[in-house]
């Protein structure tokens, strides 16, 4: 029996299409993040970051970019998002390690932990993404989108859902 291409290769190993397969789907990257942080200011709270200090914690809302069609978890403007959306980051194999605000159930983030492939990820059930939205590992269903939301209560959105990880 041949082994599936995620037990036999390292993410720097994976081709172009393998490396995009891995994504599950779940939305959760297009999810709105802030940095839990005492010296925030009203200047700075909404700024976007490439880094987490030591003492800072990252939580999210349920408050999704306004690209995304929350029924199928699925960016409405995918090529053009960074450049209609330019916080929109592009996970590939270079930045993997550069991006901190992956959900524990992020597949890249797992298998860069070692823990494997979860057993709802899509590429184990054909493609579909059923067996994720009954686990309730995907946004569907869960958000608002940030278009529909006065950026001065985003701190009503917070939520830990994002954090489940099931196997």
């Amino acid at each position: 029996m041949t082994l599936p291409f995620w037990q036999t290769k390292s993410l720097s190993e994976m081709t172009r299409q393998e490396w995009e397969s891995l994504c599950d789907g779940c939305a959760k990257c297009c999810l709105h993040k802030f940095i839990d942080d005492e010296n925030t200011t009203e200047t700075t709270e909404l700024q976007p970051t490439d880094y987490i200090a030591d003492g800072e914690q990252m939580v999210y809302a349920n408050i999704a970019c306004h690209l995304l069609n929350d029924k199928t978890c699925q960016c409405t403007q995918y090529a053009k998002r960074t450049t209609l959306v330019p916080d929109c980051v592009q996970l590939t194999q270079d930045n993997l390690d550069d991006v901190f605000f992956m959900p524990p159930s992020c597949t890249y983030r797992r298998l860069k932990e070692g823990r494997g492939i979860p057993s709802w990820h899509p590429l184990l059930h054909k493609g579909k993404k059923a067996a994720m939205h009954k686990a309730g590992m995907s946004v569907r269903g869960k958000v608002i989108k940030d278009n529909e939301v006065d950026v001065e209560f985003f701190d009503d959105y917070i939520v830990t859902w994002p954090l489940a990880d099931l196997d």
